[in-house]
């Protein structure tokens, strides 16, 4: 027995010291040893990052990050297709090639739940908060409420999803329940329209082209989403309007729904691997190079991106929070600014008062504005 055990753990030893180092690939006989090496120099530092469907927010930041960041061998940023929230995550857990993927904060207590994986905190950690995803509920007129939906049929899209992640996690909470249909979302417009299914749901930053391209004439309309005290842990007040879906909502018009933080997350690898040190560069050059995603030709909603945000029950990278020291934006700083915003809040008598995430993150953006030229004053003042 004891030979039978050494011998397994000496099995186990060869197995694990055989396995690639920085960047080690299979090589081709017919190679020559430069094209290895070029070939081992372009895996080392190309970054991986699943950003869910094609016509998603999230696919245009991967893709722009890889338009800022390549830099040919020393970094390159490949965007990948995926299927949303859940499915991101699952790629970045078990895909190769995957180092980096948008989800969505609610991410962890669907995979504690449906798959038992309750140690994800510890294993998945964040770079930055980027803007909401919201809860869109697509619906002909005749359902005026989440509630007219009950035992209706309604797509959640794939499985995987962004919708069928918050969704869940919603209609539980407000005790509604459903017949869920997974389907790809062309499938679920069409059937929606014929009558085959009640709603429709996607979950993503608004506006999003998919609901934005339904006619006006289409008899369909978008179902409010009320946000409650059950949904505070995870979820803001949203609102949509007639700017986001000028075919479905009046001018004028506002329509509540939730959103949920979006996250970019990575795998929290130790430190001195390879997988550490690739991902390290990447969120190095991201925070060095945050400016040029304020460039009008990129997606507006970078304007939107706070990287000092923090996500209820995530843990951000350690690179990610010393690229945030190195920028003079420390803890008690970040801190006491908030508390200050907060005071400036309170003493406008509610005129000021955010009815949304993303009104409060642009009252704070120019709250820091208005922090700089008056330190900028002092300064001056000081000389």
């Amino acid at each position: 027995m004891r030979r039978l055990v050494f011998s397994t753990l000496a099995l186990i030893f060869a197995f694990v010291t055989a396995q690639p180092t920085l960047a080690q690939v299979k090589q081709d006989p017919s190679e020559s040893q430069t094209e290895v090496n070029l070939k081992e120099k372009k895996n080392a530092w190309t970054m991986g990052i699943s950003g869910g469907m094609l016509d998603t927010t999230n696919m245009r930041f991967a893709d722009e990050m890889g338009k800022v960041l390549n830099d040919g061998d020393e970094l390159r940023v490949l965007p990948y297709i995926g299927y949303g929230a859940t499915s991101n995550l699952e790629d970045l857990l078990y895909l190769r090639g995957i180092d980096a993927a948008f989800t969505q904060s609610d991410v962890f207590e669907y995979f504690a739940k449906e798959k038992g994986i309750g140690n994800l905190p510890n294993r998945v950690h964040y770079i930055a908060r980027f803007p909401m995803a919201e809860l869109h509920f697509i619906a002909p007129t005749k359902y005026k409420t989440l509630e007219d939906l009950r035992g209706k049929r309604v797509s959640f899209g794939p499985k995987g999803t962004a919708a069928s992640l918050t969704a869940n996690i919603v209609l539980e909470r407000m005790g509604i329940q459903v017949e869920q249909v997974y389907q790809d979302h062309r499938t679920g417009m069409a059937d929606l329209k014929s009558g085959k299914l009640d709603a429709l749901i996607r979950c993503a930053g608004k506006p999003l082209g998919f609901v934005k391209d339904i006619p006006s004439d289409a008899g369909l309309h978008i179902v409010p989403v009320p946000f409650t005290e059950k949904l505070a842990d995870y979820y803001t007040l949203s609102e949509l309007t007639s700017e986001h879906y000028p075919n479905l909502i009046k001018p004028g018009q506002v329509v509540d729904t939730i959103g949920v933080p979006t996250v970019l997350a990575v795998y929290n690898w130790p430190k001195n691997t390879y997988r550490y040190k690739r991902v390290e560069r990447f969120v190095e050059r991201l925070f060095q190079n945050w400016d040029k995603f304020r460039n009008p030709a990129f997606h507006p909603a970078w304007q939107e991106v706070n990287l000092a945000a923090t996500v209820p029950g995530w843990q951000r990278l350690d690179v990610a929070e010393r690229m945030l020291q190195q920028a003079g934006v420390q803890s008690d700083k970040r801190q006491a600014l908030g508390d200050d915003f907060q005071r400036f809040l309170d003493n406008s008598g509610g005129a000021l008062a955010p009815k949304t995430q993303a009104e409060r993150d642009a009252l704070f953006r120019d709250f820091m504005a208005w922090h700089a030229q008056q330190n900028a004053k002092g300064r001056a003042r000081a000389n």
